[in-house]
């Protein structure tokens, strides 16, 4: 049986450029707080394992609340979800500097985490039925504004504190900024997707034709769903993979350029801007390489230009060349996130499953990667090395070569080749 569904009350462009900005405030205000850990250490008189439970308060609120959330994400639609997620997130960043004791602060951390991951997954709901409704490959230069962001808010915040300003004002001005940009962007987003609905065609955008055909898939067993489950999961592990390198880069790039290097002055932090830079590049010119040649491939020969910036990174120890070399690096990991948030979506329409739980299936086990990543190359590389810490992180780049084709297998492409 089929059914006439409305047509989404705005267009594709407008849509996109809403889900870019709500991207784009994510990253400003995850860089935002970043750029105040220091100061949170400092308010509280903290060392290095008290800061490391407030951290770690971060990942836990959103690993502990992410499938819930995801599940009313999809009851209430990507547009609702982003609008009064975004809110919340813009709220609780805004008052992290205003918690009255260490204690108080961990639980708010918690609460800005949660807030944190359901607009994430709300946003990434959206950008998934995006790229499905218009079968045009989006989702690398919609975390390529992540990106922006975070380099933005890293600079604005920065900035302000080399002038001596107040953080109080500081986060909360980017709070206050953010939640009246997310509260425009949300009302140009569009209704989300639903299982069997046939995409919107060039010449239906052009006649503005008012309805389309909707053929709701039969509902999931259990056999159906573990099925389903197994298959997000693998997601997930490649996205964890890649997440563990790209998270130690991240954290140990400036020491590497410092300790390992030894290089002086502005050279140490432009391994770190260098790997930020190619990050930023890959996401935003990686939806046409993906429309040419598929997702999988795409993770083939990232993952190889990966090992390759790597390895240049660790053997020839010139400030230049190891700067080259991380650039190369966050180039080639630039996609692995943007590609499984595809997958994941496609699956979930083709199986009858939100968007939004499909996509939280797989992220709850990839963000994990974030947080062990940083911890496990810290490990290494005080038992042994950081070069060869480093080195034995490219041992996560290697099955995303090799398992990609098999795991993207009946989901890559389909929506490259239209």
């Amino acid at each position: 049986m089929t059914s006439e569904i409305a047509k989404p009350r705005t267009g594709f462009w407008p849509a996109r450029a809403a889900t870019m900005a709500l991207l784009f405030c994510s990253g400003f205000l995850y860089a935002t707080w970043g750029v105040h850990v220091p100061t949170v250490k400092a308010m509280f008189d903290l060392n290095d394992a008290s800061l490391s439970v407030a951290m770690f308060a971060v990942a836990g609120g959103a690993i502990v609340t992410m499938s819930r959330m995801a599940r009313w994400v999809g009851r209430a639609g990507s547009q609702r979800a982003s609008l009064h997620s975004g809110i919340a997130l813009a709220l609780t960043s805004a008052f992290i500097l205003s918690m009255p004791s260490y204690w108080g602060l961990v639980g708010w951390l918690a609460l800005y985490g949660a807030a944190n991951a359901t607009y994430d997954v709300a946003v990434n709901a959206q950008a998934a039925t995006l790229e499905a409704r218009y079968r045009k490959p989006i989702m690398a230069s919609l975390h390529g504004c992540f990106s922006l962001g975070g380099m933005s808010g890293a600079l604005v915040g920065g900035a302000w504190l080399a002038h001596h300003g107040s953080p109080q004002w500081h986060i909360g001005l980017a709070a206050l900024g953010c939640a009246v940009v997310i509260v425009v962007g949300a009302r140009f987003m569009q209704r989300d997707m639903l299982p069997g609905e046939a995409p919107v065609t060039q010449a239906d955008a052009g006649a503005g034709e008012v309805a389309h055909k909707h053929t709701p898939p039969p509902a999931l067993d259990d056999v159906s769903r573990r099925k389903l489950h197994r298959k997000l999961t693998g997601f997930g592990i490649l996205a964890f993979l890649g997440l563990v390198v790209e998270g130690a880069m991240y954290d140990w790039t400036a020491v590497y350029m410092r300790e390992v290097v030894l290089a002086q002055g502005a050279w140490i932090g432009a391994g770190y801007a260098a790997f930020s830079v190619g990050m930023a590049a890959g996401r935003f010119g990686g939806d046409p390489v993906r429309a040419r040649m598929g997702g999988a491939r795409l993770l083939r020969v990232s993952s190889l230009l990966c090992v390759g910036g790597v390895l240049l990174a660790l053997f020839w120890r010139e400030p230049a060349a190891v700067v080259a070399g991380f650039a190369l690096a966050g180039l080639g990991l630039s996609n692995v996130m943007p590609v499984m948030f595809a997958a994941s979506g496609e699956v979930a329409r083709g199986a009858g499953m939100a968007s939004a739980e499909a996509i939280a299936v797989m992220a709850k086990l990839a963000y994990l990667g974030l947080l062990i990543g940083p911890v496990l190359i810290g490990a290494i590389a005080h038992g042994i090395s950081l070069p060869f810490a480093l080195g034995a992180g490219l041992l996560c780049i290697v099955p995303i070569a090799l398992l990609a084709p098999k795991m993207l297998d009946g989901v890559d492409g389909r929506t490259a080749r239209h």
